[in-house]
């Protein structure tokens, strides 16, 4: 050959290259084919894909325009689809209802069930969307009715699933549906797991818990499972003037709703019986220290927990003889919204 070792390695080396560019040369190529392919691409505007369909809904809401977007995304829904494409059909469906409400309204109960079935997906993130779905449906009120049907299983899945995104999706359904009595046995079964929630370290879902649990505190045949259910030794640690304006102002209309109801005749005149960690014994026991707390929060910067923490200690303070009058007047309903 006439060529020693180091000249013909070199000369090798530079093949290697030239090759190596031409690859790289043709994979930019094929790229470059690829991403104008992709451009060049246009979907059929009238597709029945529903990653289409949800594509063109949320385009057409920001528009205002009513075209049906709703109940193909419905339609789409009735068939099989991935987790994730089941989820992103649910979220356009809750924000259709939001912002078409001719087309919202005109919507059946056969599509409540519809939506109401993606709560038994074994997918949470699809169990989220079609809880947010509900919500939404449920401020029309032809609805109301149907979706509490579901109220339910709504608490089932709030009890077994430990994801705030779940509590709090579902504790707002269930803060916007009238409960109906028959719901009272599930109610106390899952009490124990709304309260752990109420004191958990998720803002949002905490004060849901506190909304729900007042509004359940004003029913006679629970508000002693309330009171005994079983709560963490720091609960009072929830008043707090370092806590969250919103979560204070929830925690004491709780604290309230609790007073409220123990001080009435019907309550009183039976000789009630708790445990020693129970809820009544945090907030009402000999060893409570929740006046201290009331009255820190009584200076607090928000006008709002200010009014409140005065109510909860006129409650307190009220006396039980007149408390056990038919004629007694509660003296919280003495303040009102406005703080006077």
């Amino acid at each position: 050959m006439g060529k020693s070792i180091p000249e013909y390695l070199g000369q090798l080396d530079i093949r290697k290259s030239i090759v190596s560019l031409a690859t790289g040369a043709t994979a930019i190529y094929l790229l470059y084919k690829a991403i104008r392919a992709g451009l060049k691409c246009q979907p059929p505007f009238c597709s029945n894909s529903p990653i289409c369909i949800a594509r063109l809904a949320i385009e057409r809401e920001r528009h205002g325009r009513d075209s049906g977007e709703l109940r193909r995304l419905l339609n789409s829904l009735e068939c099989k689809h991935d987790e994730y494409t089941r989820s992103m059909i649910l979220h356009s469906i809750t924000r259709c209802v939001y912002l078409l409400e001719a087309e919202a309204s005109a919507c059946t109960n056969d599509d409540i069930k519809l939506v109401a079935d993606m709560l038994e997906d074994k997918d949470t993130s699809v169990k989220i969307q079609a809880l947010n779905a509900l919500k939404a449906f449920s401020g029309i009120r032809k609805f109301r009715l149907k979706i509490q049907e579901h109220s339910i299983k709504v608490l089932e899945l709030v009890s077994t699933i430990w994801d705030s995104e779940l509590h709090i999706s579902g504790l707002r359904l269930l803060n916007n549906l009238p409960l109906p009595d028959y719901v009272h046995p599930q109610l106390r079964r899952v009490m124990p797991a709304l309260m752990e929630i109420l004191q958990s370290d998720c803002n949002m879902a905490q004060v849901q818990a506190l909304r729900l649990m007042s509004y359940l505190a004003q029913k006679n045949d629970l508000l002693y499972d309330i009171l005994n259910c079983q709560v963490h030794s720091d609960f009072l640690n929830l008043f707090q003037s370092t806590q969250p304006g919103n979560l204070l102002f929830e925690v004491l209309v709780f604290a309230e709703r609790l007073s409220e109801g123990r001080n009435a005749s019907h309550y009183r005149a039976v000789k009630w019986h708790y445990n020693e960690q129970s809820l009544h014994e945090a907030l009402f026991g000999d060893e409570s220290r929740l006046a201290d707390r009331l009255l820190s929060l009584v200076i607090h910067p928000e006008e709002e927990v200010q009014i409140q923490a005065c109510k909860v200690i006129v409650s307190l303070q009220c006396p039980q003889d007149v408390a056990a009058r038919p004629s007694s007047f509660h003296p919280s309903h003495s303040f009102s919204k406005s703080g006077e």
